[in-house]
């Protein structure tokens, strides 16, 4: 027999065909891994990529197969050889069904047969795929649309994957005709030793099912666990991945959690409070350094207004007074980028107020000056002031020296102790209780032209300027009544007496505002109920004001002299509840 022109080209076309064929399989199996790593959560890509594989290589292969059937068919000389084959590819699916019948081994009564493993194989393949590919789409296209939290999508989508998972496999051990009471006993055996062999995989797989149920820990949760800061991104049945603030990956076995301390900054609230020490040298005014720190804090946007920050004084220390800076945030991954932009600002807020941050000292006190001397080790430029007192000031590690006393700032005009102290009420405050009315407190933003308050609104606040000016407006007169800037204060007579606003108050230019509301008012009060006393009487001084707000009437009262001190004691008693 002669190979032919025709053979020749028949045979290129179906290697062109079937190597057309092999290109364009691969771009699909390249297509489905892209759309299987996209759509697919980790512990189901595993599974997905070996089915994929199998898949590619059982197709290419048939591709070929046949492609090279066709050449022995169509080539003349190949004619024996595609005999043989064909009788070959006859008898193929009958040894390969005796093959798939016969028992391979034999679990509790049941005999499994190749066929059957295989089988059981690419079913509980697919069981997982589509396990996998249903909890996805729940999370996606369901748990999104009814506003669930990302730790809540992540953990139904878990429950209901893993679910459907075990439900499938127990479906198909029944429908392979598997008896499973007979494997009860086998299982238990296998169990039993299995258990002892991998108590920590089972201690994972437990933990994870605890933590996928009891909801403490959830995908999204900003945690601390041994020292590991980050964001819980995916809790499975066998660990837990947390990405850290550097973007790092750290895989945590599910045990560690319920071994460990936790914290978990996300818990319930995502508000959490930070901490931030502050040492100032001795000598600092202790008001105007809470009063720097608390401005401080309210200069960062991230930090909440309520609860209201606040300054402990820790303690006296060895070269320091040691205060400490309590903020409120609701960012717990911002916590260090907002403590660092914090300490930038406490930073310049002492510098521009004069307030020394100390540094450790320590006194070495020369006994024999004269010996050291006449050993040459000081020179004799510094023998007048070598004598048994002397002192050598050097950096240390024990400070006992207290350094010099804070250089002199800001001009005390400038401080809200002093602009308090300018109102009349809190004139006879101690420090204490004006820092209750600092802490309390807030700083307040308005524009030109904005509404400060209204006449015949509640009054719930006063104001202290800062900077800028306001115009006080009477609405019922139709005339402006006053301009007040920097230092001015308004509103007292309103909040003290719970009399409504008399004028309306407008910003002329950009102004900033200390506010004092009712509730800082009520703490101070509570706290020193003999400031109240002060206040009764400092208001007695203003009948003319309250006879005016409609809010004091004499003739109703008893013609005693203290008459009027005791409505106004009682009518502070009543509103502030003290």
């Amino acid at each position: 027999m002669v190979i032919t022109g025709l053979s020749v080209l028949s045979v290129a076309l179906i290697l062109t065909v079937a190597w057309g064929a092999d290109w364009l399989l691969d771009r699909l199996f390249e297509k489905l891994q892209s759309w299987g790593s996209k759509s697919l959560a980790s512990s189901y890509r595993s599974w997905f990529e070996l089915g994929r594989s199998f898949l590619k290589f059982g197709l290419r292969l048939g591709v070929w197969i046949l492609a090279g059937y066709v050449i022995l068919l169509r080539v003349p000389i190949l004619q024996p050889v595609a005999t043989w084959f064909t009788q070959g590819l006859r008898t193929i699916p009958t040894e390969l069904g005796i093959m798939s019948r016969a028992p391979l081994f034999t679990l509790g009564r049941n005999r499994i047969s190749l066929g059957t493993l295989i089988l059981f194989l690419v079913a509980a393949l697919l069981i997982f795929l589509s396990a996998g590919l249903l909890s996805q789409w729940l999370k996606r296209r369901i748990l999104v649309r009814i506003n669930a939290d990302r730790g809540t999508q992540e953990a139904i989508a878990a429950i209901i994957g893993y679910t459907l998972a075990l439900i499938g496999l127990l479906v198909l051990l029944q429908s392979l005709g598997l008896d499973l009471s007979s494997l009860a006993v086998f299982a238990g055996v296998i169990g039993l030793g299995i258990g002892f062999s991998l108590q920590q995989l089972a201690s994972h797989f437990v933990s994870g099912i605890t933590l996928l149920f009891e909801q403490q820990l959830r995908v999204g949760d900003f945690i601390d666990i041994e020292g590991v800061l980050g964001t819980i991104e995916r809790i499975s049945i066998r660990s837990t991945i947390v990405r850290t603030q550097d973007r790092r990956f750290v895989i945590v076995p599910n045990h560690l959690f319920f071994e460990q301390k936790v914290i978990n900054w996300s818990y319930q609230t995502p508000e959490s409070r930070i901490h931030l020490p502050v040492n100032v040298a001795y000598g600092s005014d202790t008001v105007l350094v809470t009063e720097t720190l608390l401005s401080a804090a309210r200069m960062d946007p991230r930090v909440l207004r309520y609860p209201t920050p606040q300054v402990w004084f820790k303690r006296f220390g060895e070269s320091a007074y040691e205060f400490e800076l309590l903020v409120w945030i609701n960012q717990p991954p911002e916590f260090e980028p907002i403590k660092s932009a914090l300490y930038f600002l406490i930073e310049q807020e002492l510098h521009q107020r004069g307030i020394e941050v100390p540094f450790p000292q320590r006194d070495l006190h020369l006994r024999n000056p004269e010996m050291l001397q006449s050993m040459g080790l000081v020179g004799q430029h510094r023998d007048a002031s070598l004598n048994s007192d002397a002192v050598l000031s050097t950096t240390g590690e024990t400070p006992t020296q207290k350094p010099t006393l804070a250089a002199k700032g800001m001009p005390n005009s400038k401080t809200l102790r002093v602009l308090l102290r300018q109102v009349s009420y809190f004139e006879k405050c101690t420090n204490a209780q004006l820092r209750v009315l600092i802490e309390q407190g807030y700083r307040k933003f308005l524009a030109t032209g904005q509404i400060v308050c209204r006449e015949q609104e509640p009054g719930e606040s006063f104001y202290i300027i800062l900077t800028g000016q306001v115009e006080v407006v009477s609405e019922k007169l139709g005339q402006a009544i006053a301009i007040l800037s920097d230092g001015n204060f308004f509103g007292e007579i309103s909040l003290l007496t719970g009399a409504p606003r008399s004028a309306t108050v407008r910003t002329i230019t950009d102004t900033i505002l200390f506010v004092v509301d009712r509730s800082a008012l009520q703490l101070l009060l509570k706290n020193h109920q003999g400031l109240a006393e002060e206040i009764a009487r400092a208001l007695c001084q203003r009948q003319q004001v309250l006879q005016e707000l409609g809010l004091f009437n004499p003739n109703a009262l008893d013609r005693s002299d203290d008459a009027p001190f005791i409505w106004i004691r009682r009518r502070l008693q009543t509103l502030f509840g003290i």
